[in-house]
């Protein structure tokens, strides 16, 4: 956990897929200090006009590479989420060749009892997790 949604536009490789998630999850270790084995990462992608990624008249040029990640996690302190966006950034541009203004985040967090990993019970409440 944290568990990572990538919005894509279609046209990526599976090698450049699995670049992309590989890069992103060093960044979410070093971020967030979880253990290398806690990865949760989904992939969309979309047809042109399926997407739409805008620069929320901050002037940011966007291309088709651009990548949305939605992360669903417990709740972060602001400065290890500022550590990430920085990290994510760098790794995905240096494993990728993507630039920061592709890259758009978003945070949504939640509590304890809203994960269970399996066998029907909340690991987080039931003290199976730290």
């Amino acid at each position: 956990m944290p568990l990572l949604r990538f919005n894509m536009f279609e046209g990526r490789t599976d090698a450049e897929i699995k670049t992309l998630l590989d890069a992103a999850h060093e960044a979410v270790v070093a971020a967030f200090h979880v253990p290398e084995g806690d990865r949760y990462q989904l992939v969309s992608e979309y047809r042109p006009g399926r997407m739409i990624a805008l620069d929320t008249g901050l002037g940011i040029a966007r291309t088709d590479k651009v990548v949305l990640v939605e992360v669903r996690s417990r709740t972060r302190r602001e400065d290890d989420k500022l550590r990430f966006y920085e990290l994510l950034c760098r790794k995905l541009k240096d494993a990728c060749d993507l630039d920061s203004s592709d890259i758009i985040v978003s945070f949504v967090e939640n509590g304890d009892a809203d994960w269970s990993f399996g066998l029907g019970r909340a690991q987080f409440v039931t003290g199976e997790l730290a």
